[in-house]
């Protein structure tokens, strides 16, 4: 019978998104509305269909691990480095400014000052998954407004962990401190160790077995693993997750392990997102309307202005300044993480945690709409003003042109070598993990990974990538290849290896802009060689093979 309820419930909750988020994009509004939406009509304030939001929202929270660790893995030092002014000057400016008003209008209300810093810092937080979603889906994560958002987010993810483990100091004695802290210390110690010396060569294994799905159970497994450890010694499971991320980040099995994961990620956040949808207590708004309503204006209003204040320092442009600080004046997911465990640890009573949640909620639910007026305004600037430079504040990562090639054997390792030769910047893929490994060794930019799902060339960065060249010598594979990546990218150039005429028509066909023949190039340099050695001279070869090409590639154009 419980299962029967159980089913029932992830019914509901696929129908409701299936239902709602379509016609929400559909408006502009995005995806996380229609899932804060889905989770109201469904929830106990809503048609009643499900009651239970606590349970849901605990399965909810892997949403946020998985998250996390998506960040940790894409967070590599250099990537870092790069962002090192704009994270700790204009990120940390924000979240201080931000958190001590907070906590002051916490201390205003008479909240001991332990609970009240917790509240200033858990508000201070903006929502990841909303922002990071609302830029991915709008193709602005390079862009200025991307670039300083993702600054000011990723310094306050990486305030979490500080911050959920003084939640932790907060609620004991010194000697349960002390003895926490060094029994955190050893748990991150073991994960570091494990994640240098285990977990590269057990991938290795299972990636050298070639099946896709053990593959797959053997990434969640790492995830899931280390959130456990940590939150058995007191940690947090989120910080378990930003761990293995980070010690997986320089792996050349990453991409293929965030393509994996993904999936996962996108489906656990929409039930985080419906659970707070559900968790909203609209007895308490309808008792103290104007007070929650007070609130939360006070809330977004006090974000605006010192990210305002804060990116207007930095001299970024008044449209991206207000952009951001409209996309970012909402409260986040990681607070009802920060607060719960106040709650658990005895910080914060029940009646207060719950009208945390509601002022969060709220300012959740506000967010899309503050984003699109915070799109208007950026417009109506960038149309009447001129907007000043800030190229000098951002850098601008991983945006050089760079080369993806698709098969690292014989032919893939000779043009790594000649693109290095010509300082051209590339990245390999090969599902062989042996083939990737000793490419590593060797010195070449090589990673593992299956070329047939889309969403791992995603991860790669194949939208901004010069051009894809297919070095593969199966003839069925590369032919769907080509059919995948045109489909995908439209515009950008493919190179691929052919073995004659017919599988070059066919790569032709298929999307190819140059397939390449071995036997024809073959049959040159041969025909070449044999010139040569007969008395013709050099220029009269060259250009006899130069004719005898370009007749050749008109044919399959159809010219």
């Amino acid at each position: 019978m419980q299962e029967t309820i159980y089913l029932t419930h992830i019914l509901f909750l696929l129908a409701a998104a299936v239902l709602t988020v379509p016609i929400f994009q559909r408006l502009g509004l995005g995806s996380v509305l229609g899932y804060l939406t889905a989770g109201v009509i469904i929830g106990p304030w809503g048609i009643g269909l499900i009651n239970q939001v606590e349970e849901i929202r605990h399965i909810a929270e892997f949403g946020v691990v998985f998250l996390l660790f998506i960040i940790g893995i894409e967070l590599n030092f250099t990537r870092l480095m790069a962002m090192r002014r704009m994270v700790l000057g204009l990120g940390l400016s924000q979240f201080m400014i931000t958190g001590s008003i907070l906590a002051g209008v916490a201390l205003f209300f008479n909240i001991p000052m332990d609970t009240a810093f917790i509240i200033g810092f858990g508000l201070a937080l903006s929502s990841t998954a909303f922002g990071l979603q609302t830029l991915t889906e709008k193709n602005e994560m390079e862009s200025l407004t991307g670039r300083t958002s993702f600054s000011i987010l990723l310094l306050q993810d990486l305030a979490v962990v500080p911050l959920l483990t003084l939640v932790s100091f907060l609620a004991h004695d010194n000697a349960t401190t002390w003895f926490s802290f060094l029994q955190g210390a050893f748990a991150i110690i073991a994960v570091i160790l494990a994640g240098r010396f285990i977990v590269p060569p057990a991938l290795r294994l299972v990636a050298a077995s070639q099946n896709a799905e053990v593959f797959i159970a053997a990434a969640i497994l790492v995830v899931l693993g280390t959130a456990w450890l940590l939150e058995a010694v007191g940690l947090s499971m989120a910080l378990g997750a930003f761990l293995a991320g980070l010690i997986l980040a320089d792996s050349h099995y990453r991409h293929q392990i965030v393509a994996d994961i993904q999936p996962f990620r996108g489906l656990l956040l929409g039930l985080f997102f419906m659970s707070v949808g559900m968790s909203v207590d609209f007895g308490i708004l309808l008792d103290e309307p104007l007070l929650i309503a007070g609130l939360v204006g006070a809330l977004l209003i006090i974000k605006i202005i010192v990210i305002l204040g804060v990116c207007k320092i930095a001299r970024i442009n008044n449209g991206v300044s207000v952009r951001v600080s409209m996309l970012l004046s909402q409260s986040g997911e990681f607070g009802f993480v920060l607060f719960g465990l106040a709650v658990v640890l005895g910080l914060m009573d029940m009646e207060l945690f719950k009208m945390l949640t509601l002022i969060i909620a709220m300012s959740m639910i506000l967010a899309p709409f503050m984003n699109l007026f915070g799109e208007s305004i950026e417009k109506r600037l960038r149309k009447n003003g001129k907007p000043t430079s800030s190229d000098g504040v951002i850098t601008k990562l991983d945006a050089e042109y760079f080369i993806i090639l698709v098969g690292f054997g014989r032919v893939g390792r000779r043009v790594a070598k000649i693109l290095d030769a010509g300082s051209v910047s590339y990245l390999a893929l090969d599902s062989n993990p042996d083939l990737v490994t000793k490419g590593e060794k060797d010195g070449f930019s090589v990673i593992y990974g299956d070329a047939g799902r889309y969403d791992v060339l995603n991860a790669m960065g194949a939208a901004r990538a010069g051009a894809i060249v297919i070095t593969i010598d199966e003839a069925n594979i590369t032919e769907q290849l080509v059919h995948l990546i045109r489909a995908r990218y439209p515009k950008i150039p493919i190179y691929v290896r052919g073995h004659d005429q017919e599988h070059c028509e066919k790569l032709y066909k298929a999307g190819a802009t140059i397939p390449v023949s071995e036997t024809l190039e073959a049959s040159l340099k041969l025909a070449g060689a044999a010139l040569s050695v007969s008395g013709v001279s050099d220029e009269t070869v060259s250009d006899l093979l130069d004719d005898f090409r370009e007749v050749y590639y008109e044919g399959l154009s159809g010219n």
